[in-house]
């Protein structure tokens, strides 16, 4: 059973978490991305928790309404307040400096490639879905002609005007993007509760306008990685999920969901959830 609580870090701070599992089991902090919400994990948080762990999914910054500083000022949404809101929230749930099993998922999956290389001692596992490493992100965008094209909506978001264009017409952008990713309807649903204002999606775009054109670089990382990859996904090409492999200093497995778009964890809640368990089971905390 998955548990909704409203997490405080500071005044100002306040994140919807959904919480499954006993409180002193292993934890795993999942971090979702863009056009998604904590929703994307709810058929893995009780998969987790059944399988003795205790699964925390967070509404990111911006996406609580109480941890939605002003989007106008892209400072709010740094990525090192990014970070900071991961590792506080970790510790709100009692693992103190105790090591902990790390997913993230698109922009959350930035977050957790960052954390791997600056927190090594911190993780036990990463789980990595539909984000290939930085460096590897990098060379695709120099060297795989299509890889531009499948990221122009990085650039598109720095329009003034986009979060209008995204929530027009009952959100179709939004609608039409994960029904091409597979998500179900009744999902999609699920993510506009959070997502569907402009408050919320002005919010979520200032992550993309905090960073800029600047693509953020971080070394090889050394924790034990699964890195999961739909060979449909529209923003992630091979080169660049195949390429991640050569930034791994640590066991590593690559698992390749065939038909598998974006937003595996709703598309293929039962596969991405026997990985995940597979994974960090593997590598105890």
């Amino acid at each position: 059973m998955i548990e909704d609580r409203r997490i405080e870090l500071q005044p100002g701070l306040v994140f919807d978490v959904s919480v499954a599992g006993a409180a002193d089991s292993p934890l795993v902090l999942l971090l979702h991305g863009f056009a998604v919400s904590r929703h994307l994990y709810d058929a893995q948080l009780p998969a987790l928790a059944a399988a003795g762990l205790l699964a925390v999914a967070p509404n990111q910054r911006g996406y609580s309404p109480g941890a939605r500083p002003d989007p106008a000022h892209f400072a709010n949404y740094d990525i090192e307040l990014l970070i900071s809101d991961a590792m506080a929230l970790a510790t709100a749930m009692g693992h103190g400096d105790r090591r902990f099993h790390l997913v993230g998922h698109d922009w959350g999956g930035s977050l957790a490639w960052d954390i791997a290389s600056r927190f090594p001692e911190r993780l036990a596992s990463l789980t990595m879905l539909s984000r290939p490493h930085p460096a590897a992100f990098a060379k695709a965008l120099l060297e795989d002609p299509e890889q531009p094209e499948r990221s122009k909506h990085h650039k598109a978001f720095q329009d003034p005007g986009a979060a209008e264009t995204l929530l027009a017409n009952d959100a179709a952008w939004i609608r039409v993007r994960h029904a091409a990713n597979g998500v179900p309807p009744s999902a999609t649903a699920r993510h506009l509760t959070v997502l569907g204002s402009p408050p919320a999606m002005e919010a979520a775009l200032a992550w993309y306008r905090a960073r800029g054109k600047v693509y953020r670089q971080i070394g090889p990382v050394r924790v034990p990685t699964l890195f999961i990859w739909g060979d449909a996904d529209d923003t992630v090409g091979r080169m660049a999920a195949e390429g991640t492999a050569e930034f791994v200093a640590a066991p590593y497995r690559f698992e390749v969901l065939r038909g598998g778009g974006h937003y595996a964890p709703d598309q293929m809640p039962d596969r991405v959830s026997a990985l995940m368990i597979e994974h960090v089971t593997k590598h105890p905390a």
